[in-house]
């Protein structure tokens, strides 16, 4: 008589990140530290070490709250100002782009394919390239901008890729990199129009790490555009930014959380709620500006 298979068990959150961890080879340990968190921490053979904070939406539609998500955001900056290295993950995230999320991930352990930007070339492209490429690369939606730039690794330097790293070796570039900017906001001022602009939206392609990438980015956006400074923000739930210090910015002011609405029929987060949303939070973000011109 046969025999009918096993049932199909779907994997919780928590699993299938500790599954992919296992797949990366990663050493990591589990604890389960919350009401709906799970603390992950990953230590790699090359002395990096991350812990990830995981928020099930399951969990959190039980027990979650906005006091209880402030308790989870205080306790992950104070790690971070011990110089340990945090970042969290909502569930939605991990649905609607999970390889997105193991790139990030895999960058901040030094796994990803490395490329150096002094091999790339760097120039404007349309809106339509931007977003294809942010759509694919970016965990935000790709949002309207005046001037964009991308860096290209010319078919020469594709020997600097990994054998099993997966491009199109037929192509003669590879697009790796993209910045998108805002127009100007003009502010009048005794010396002089001063000229403010938002990098929008920055990204990487999925999972290569892209070592200068941003400045040349914003060094060719200067050339082009004069601005005065640049501004953007930094996502605290990945880290309080400072990749931008390093290049020259400057933090200059918080955001505190901000809520979103998630629909059981469309886990797209929203600002408007629907019957059946759940409520659920950001970490907030940190305001960075990087001064151009110096004003006399």
């Amino acid at each position: 008589m046969p025999t009918l298979p096993p049932p199909i068990i779907a994997l919780s959150f928590r699993e299938q990140v500790c599954k992919w961890l296992s797949e990366m080879h990663l050493q990591f340990g589990v604890k389960l530290n919350g009401a709906f968190t799970a603390h992950i921490e990953i230590e790699n053979n090359n002395g990096r070490s991350l812990n990830i904070v995981l928020i099930d939406l399951e969990n959190w539609l039980q027990n979650g709250s906005s006091e209880s998500w402030h308790t989870v955001i205080n306790d992950l900056l104070h790690r971070r100002n011990n110089g340990e290295t945090w970042v969290m993950i909502w569930e939605d995230y991990w649905i609607k782009k999970p390889e997105i999320v193991k790139s990030r991930l895999s960058a901040m352990l030094g796994i990803s394919q490395k490329i150096a930007a002094r091999l790339t070339q760097v120039r404007r492209i349309d809106q339509e390239t931007a977003s294809q490429f942010l759509a694919k690369n970016h965990l935000n939606a790709s949002v309207s901008s005046k001037t964009r730039f991308g860096l290209f690794l010319p078919k020469q330097y594709f020997r600097v890729l990994d054998p099993d790293f997966e491009w199109d070796r037929e192509a003669d570039e590879l697009l790796v990199a993209v910045a998108t900017f805002s127009a100007p906001r003009v502010f009048a001022r005794e010396d002089g129009p001063f000229r403010s602009f938002e990098m929008l939206r920055f990204a990487s392609l999925i999972n290569t790490n892209v070592s200068g990438g941003m400045d040349k980015l914003l060094t060719a956006f200067a050339r082009a555009k004069s601005p005065d400074d640049i501004m953007t923000y930094a996502d605290r739930e990945w880290s309080e930014g400072a990749g931008y210090v390093k290049i020259g910015f400057k933090r200059i002011s918080e955001t505190l959380p901000m809520e979103f609405y998630l629909s059981a029929k469309n886990p797209e987060r929203t600002s408007t709620p629907a019957p059946d949303s759940v409520v659920i939070y950001n970490a907030g973000s940190i305001k960075f500006v990087k001064t151009i011109k110096t004003q006399n």
